[in-house]
């Protein structure tokens, strides 16, 4: 997707702020300049073109009241109204639980590949020192002060935010954990949406190569080309497929030896993901698989980019008659120090 596919149609900000006792409401929508256009565009791309937005499903049956019949009963020219109780509906949650951070939240609308879709930001404050002047005896005074309630810039990533899709009440949604009742808990997806999260495309991938980590650390502990070949095969996928199957990545990796194969199996059946595509979007989220990073028992330490090391003109390893462990590294025609 592309930031400027992105068009937005209206947006209104409450204050939730848990120092003040109540929230405080918007009685009326924001004006979008081209700047609070751009805030708010720059925003909503940065969580769905991410890999931590996850799946939410509501369910209408155990759930017909709270935010899913709020969602069901939106329209944009009742987004004041709405857009009121929804944050009364967080707040009242954040007001029981006190780790839960304070904010201004955000709903926004707007339309992407001509669907329309409602954004409720929670934009979590931040501490920001900012200059103040004050006049004194006919002079100015310049000060600086620590202040508590400012926003996230608009190059910062939220960590916690709803888009749902108005036409078919779909919701994708990024979170992050806080202490409810002496339990760290997805407050958002549980408590306040009440729905049904699935896992976000980073924390499968995430799954997947700590798991083969895992494996390959128990058995493979003194073969590093093994260790290796299992990172290349990973990044290949990628790029062929623009996903990684599990079952692929399995037979590639450990096909030749089924007990360890079983036990990477046992792993991802753990977490019901042993016949799962993971298809991360986001560059930023398959930048480990880009290089191969080596370390010694003698403390030298080799980065070496992925392309170099799939190709044995550049770098080759070498197993010794002592069972040490030799790297070649060929055609160096310049090297710098830094």
């Amino acid at each position: 997707m592309e930031q400027d596919e992105i068009i937005i149609r209206q947006g209104i900000v409450h204050i939730l702020d848990g120092e003040l006792g109540c929230p405080v409401f918007s009685e009326q929508l924001l004006e979008l300049s081209p700047d609070i256009n751009d805030f708010f565009r720059q925003h909503i791309f940065k969580i769905m073109s991410g890999d931590d937005m996850k799946k939410c499903y509501f369910n209408d049956e155990e759930n017909p009241e709270g935010m899913y019949k709020l969602v069901k009963e939106f329209s944009e020219e009742n987004l004041v109204n709405s857009s009121k109780k929804m944050a009364g509906l967080l707040y009242s949650i954040m007001n029981s639980n006190i780790t839960i951070p304070s904010a201004d939240f955000a709903a926004v609308t707007f339309q992407f590949k001509s669907v329309l879709y409602l954004a409720l930001l929670k934009m979590n404050y931040k501490e920001s020192f900012v200059h103040m002047t004050n006049s004194s005896e006919g002079s100015n005074v310049n000060s600086i002060i620590k202040y508590k309630a400012a926003l996230p810039a608009s190059s910062a990533k939220l960590s916690e935010a709803v888009i749902i899709n108005l036409a078919d009440y779909t919701v994708n949604i990024v979170e992050k954990k806080y202490e409810v009742n002496g339990e760290k808990c997805n407050y958002l997806s549980e408590l306040y949406l009440k729905c049904s999260a699935s896992l976000s495309s980073k924390s499968k991938l995430d799954i997947v190569t700590r798991a083969v980590e895992q494996v390959n650390k128990k058995h493979f502990a003194e073969k590093p080309v093994k260790q290796m070949e299992a990172k290349r095969i990973i990044k290949e996928e990628i790029e062929e497929n623009g996903s990684i199957s599990v079952e692929k990545i399995s037979e590639k990796i450990y096909g030749t030896v089924p007990e360890i194969k079983e036990e990477f199996d046992a792993k991802m059946e753990k977490y019901h993901m042993q016949k799962t595509e993971v298809k991360p979007q986001s560059e930023k989220t398959t930048r480990k698989f880009e290089k191969q990073y080596l370390k010694t028992d003698t403390g030298i330490e080799i980065n070496i980019p992925m392309e170099q090391y799939q190709d044995i003109n550049q770098v080759e390893f070498i197993t010794n008659p002592d069972g040490t462990i030799s790297v070649l590294i060929k055609n160096i025609n310049r090297i710098s120090t830094r």
